[in-house]
């Protein structure tokens, strides 16, 4: 690194903490939760307020650095990381939930993890719509969407969210909120961080019981057919207070399994009528139970820890297809057997009236009648590289999937943009546009001139970078 390189890079004052290469602590800087989106910025930024916010943006423009945003790290496509550029790293300083039981309202940092907000708000026997593993970051769940346990009853997270704190392009430290900027409050709500960086967000809250029953019930293979029989029935009629996941997965001894993570709000004698045809078809193991709420958003964590190497996809689906789900879950299987990645295929049923009875165009998230699939691949990062491989290998898996369902439009089967790691090879690439156009739909061109608005030079370019117009 050059002295004049250094020398820049030391000009950067803040209240927080500013960390280079050289600094003992910059591995643990730029580590991420996959290890495979990790970069080697040349600062990271730990800002402990809005103005330092402001001072990183300016210094970053005034010295030609890209910029990343950094909320919880969770993103498997490196949106939160920066090669030679700088990271404004939020998670440090900005990473609190605080609760007002009285408005119903938590406000949280945009550093925050979902752990900080369940933990917070289920003291005061309140809720809202969170991650499904709470080591998630609220920022990148909610900019992009945000679908949850909860959802049912509440819809997506933007759907949840009155304000944001954003700091703009320019240095402008503004109020988003449906009285105030109504035009980036919209965006935000769906568009990612393309518009600035969201330092505050304030989420309402739900009455909420103490306990719910979930956790996990294991099925052997050969019943997967009975399984999504049963399911296709069960998806028929509205359960807001109820949701399923499943999941083809090897246990840890190697053996295939098919797992399912029921829901119910409510008590575990409940629970357990309502999910009775599962259990009427034979499980193997039986782990559900009536559980602290707070544990309902940790239940997938052992299959989400931190430092492996991932590639996540997702596709999407109207209903499940039995020769497709048994294809698919055969042909992981193979894959896991060859000993190079671990995997999953995550099926997550939500009730989706809640969430579709918000108005297209009243967000920037593309709204879709159908449930989410997400092919999560991991493997250690720390022997080989094997990105592309899993990239190949979710691309068969999710094709498989997305041949059975010929009742799709293009956009229904694109899937849940934040399970989607491609959405940019590089700063603002034609074909990260051209999936941003499909990603937001008939939302792009308003989404368009909003961004000529807050961020005409496209600064912030890391997650279907839109292109001002």
């Amino acid at each position: 690194m050059s002295d004049s390189q250094n020398s820049a890079q030391s000009s950067l004052v803040i209240k927080g903490d500013v960390v280079t290469p050289g600094n003992p602590t910059y591995k643990e800087a730029i580590a991420r939760w996959a290890a495979n989106a990790e970069r080697k910025a040349k600062i990271v930024a730990f800002v402990k307020d809005d103005e330092d916010v402001v001072t990183s943006i300016k210094f970053a423009r005034e010295n030609s650095l890209p910029i990343a945003v950094r909320g919880g790290g969770h993103s498997a496509g490196a949106a939160s990381s920066v090669e030679d550029g700088l990271v404004i790293d939020l998670s440090r300083y900005l990473n609190g939930a605080t609760v007002d039981p009285e408005k119903k309202l938590v406000y949280v940092g945009g550093g925050a993890l979902w752990e900080a907000v369940d933990k917070a708000a289920i003291k005061h026997g309140l809720a809202t719509v969170g991650g499904t593993v709470n080591h998630t970051g609220v920022g990148g769940l909610v900019l992009g969407g945000g679908y949850g346990w909860l959802s049912g009853a509440h819809g997506l997270a933007i759907d949840n969210l009155v304000q944001v704190t954003i700091v703009t392009t320019e240095g402008s430290i503004l109020i988003a909120n449906e009285e105030q900027n109504l035009d980036l409050f919209f965006a935000v709500r769906g568009g990612g961080g393309n518009f600035g960086v969201v330092t505050e967000f304030v989420l309402k809250l739900h009455p909420q019981r103490a306990t719910v029953y979930s956790g996990l019930i294991i099925f052997p293979p050969p019943k997967m057919g009975q399984i999504i029989e049963a399911t296709n029935e069960w998806l028929k009629t509205n359960r807001e207070n109820q949701a399923m996941f499943q999941v083809s997965t090897p246990t840890p001894d190697g053996m295939p399994a098919f797992g399912i993570i029921p829901f119910y709000n409510g008590s575990e004698s409940e629970g357990r009528e309502k999910f009775k045809f599962l259990f009427d078809i034979g499980p193997v193991a039986d782990m559900t139970k009536e559980m602290p709420f707070e544990e309902l958003n940790a239940l997938q964590n052992p299959m989400t820890m931190h430092g492996k190497g991932v590639y996540q996809k997702g596709v999407a689906h109207i209903r499940p297809h039995p020769e497709a789900v048994v294809q698919a879950h055969n042909r992981l299987m193979e894959i896991v057997k060859e000993g190079h990645f671990i995997g999953q295929i995550i099926y997550e049923y939500v009730p989706l009236d809640k969430i579709n009875s918000v108005p297209t165009h009243a967000t920037a998230f593309r709204r879709e009648i159908t449930s989410n699939i997400l092919v999560n691949l991991t493997w250690d990062q720390s022997i080989q590289d094997r990105t592309e491989g899993g990239r190949k290998i979710a691309k068969e898996l999710t094709s498989i999937l997305a041949g059975s369902a010929s009742d799709l439009t293009i956009s229904q089967s694109l899937g849940y943009s934040n399970y989607d790691p491609d959405y940019s090879a590089g700063r603002s690439t034609d074909g990260a546009v051209d999936k941003a156009k499909l990603t937001f739909g008939e939302n792009y061109p308003r989404l368009q001139a909003i961004k000529r608005k807050y961020d005409p030079d496209n600064v912030f370019d890391k997650w279907f970078p839109i292109t001002p117009a």
